[in-house]
């Protein structure tokens, strides 16, 4: 009885502190199911093992007190654009159609029918991606045990922008104020995030707009040239090593008299051709780059989160993977197999 009571009680009042604090700081709750849990203090982020559901404690909610702001910059930049693309629709058919139609009328019906069917779809991609819905997240039930399924929040994260779950490759853009489901990136030039919504018509506005300058930049020379003022030719005999600087001397003023005497619509060609080289470029350069991740499987922020936390697990690269992404959702062999069995019994 001595020996029982011979504990001081100030040590009992430092075990009860202890294990209270121990409790305190182990003991969480998870949003999606809300399950009491008990975590580690040193593990901020924890996955729930019942619902799924990942919980980051050190996840803050971000500004959105200038969104409207970011969404006039975005859609007044949209706005400018399609002004812009109607521009060298216009410029282009007023300076190279007189001159084609001129040359031969079944040429000039020709051109005019391409132009007009690159135009049409290269505005209505754009348009489409621009305006459409990049894709929101779908709704999930969630913060209640009865509610959710065993399993059913698997790897999803919460927004505390939206108040909302987020599933697995969703993103939530400060600029669109809103969750994105598999986000690829916020473009300003469509004023809009390129997600799961609009992808498809993204990399269609790019092909039709790769294809449109690669034509501008192929007429507008040639059509420059059959307006372009005669030059004084040079002698054969003259073009020697010794002579090489007198020849451009004077090869560089003839030239300077027929720029003068350019008509405007010859100003509007050369204009047209090195604009149209400047965007083929460019949108060349990220048409080979949103294929290249179509085809690894990856979107742009995906292979961004994989190189930051060095994850080198290799998708599977498949060229099935840009036939399904364009809305084939079976091989294209399955295509041709079919077609050559139903030709077969229509021979029969």
């Amino acid at each position: 009885m001595d020996f029982m009571d011979s504990t001081p009680p100030s040590s009992t009042k430092q075990e009860d502190q202890y294990v209270t604090s121990i409790n305190d700081e182990h003991e969480t709750t998870c949003w999606g199911c809300g399950l009491r849990l008990i975590i580690a203090p040193y593990s901020p982020v924890f996955k729930c093992g019942w619902c799924g559901a990942i919980t980051n404690h050190n996840a803050r909610k971000s500004d959105n007190k200038y969104f409207w702001l970011r969404r006039l910059r975005d859609r007044t930049f949209v706005i400018i654009l399609l002004l812009f693309m109607l521009f060298i629709i216009g410029s282009g058919v007023w300076a190279i159609y007189p001159v084609v139609f001129s040359m031969s009328y079944l040429c000039g019906v020709f051109h005019l029918t391409i132009t007009g069917i690159l135009s049409i779809c290269t505005i209505s991609t754009y348009v489409l991606a621009a305006f459409r819905s990049p894709g929101a997240p779908p709704h999930m039930s969630w913060g209640s045990y009865p509610e959710v399924g065993r399993g059913a929040l698997a790897d999803y994260n919460f927004c505390h922008v939206c108040s909302k779950p987020k599933p697995p490759s969703t993103h939530h853009c400060r600029s669109c104020g809103m969750c994105v489901l598999d986000m690829d990136h916020h473009c300003p030039f469509i004023g809009n995030c390129v997600g799961a919504g609009n992808h498809r018509s993204f990399i269609l506005f790019l092909i039709s707009a790769v294809t449109s300058t690669f034509y501008i930049s192929i007429v507008s020379p040639y059509i420059a040239y059959q307006i372009w003022p005669p030059l004084r030719h040079v002698p054969a005999t003259v073009l020697t090593r010794s002579t090489i600087l007198e020849v451009i001397k004077e090869s560089a003023l003839p030239f300077l008299i027929s720029v003068e005497s350019l008509p405007i619509r010859g100003f509007v060609l050369i204009y047209l051709f090195f604009a149209s080289v400047a965007v083929e470029i460019g949108l060349a350069v990220l048409l080979w780059q949103q294929l290249c991740y179509i085809y690894e499987g990856k979107t742009y922020l995906s292979q961004l989160s994989s190189n930051s936390n060095g994850d080198d697990e290799v998708e599977e690269k498949d060229c099935q993977n840009i036939v399904r992404f364009f809305g084939f959702p079976y091989p294209a062999t399955r295509y041709v197999f079919s077609f050559w069995n139903s030709k077969k019994k229509h021979k029969k």
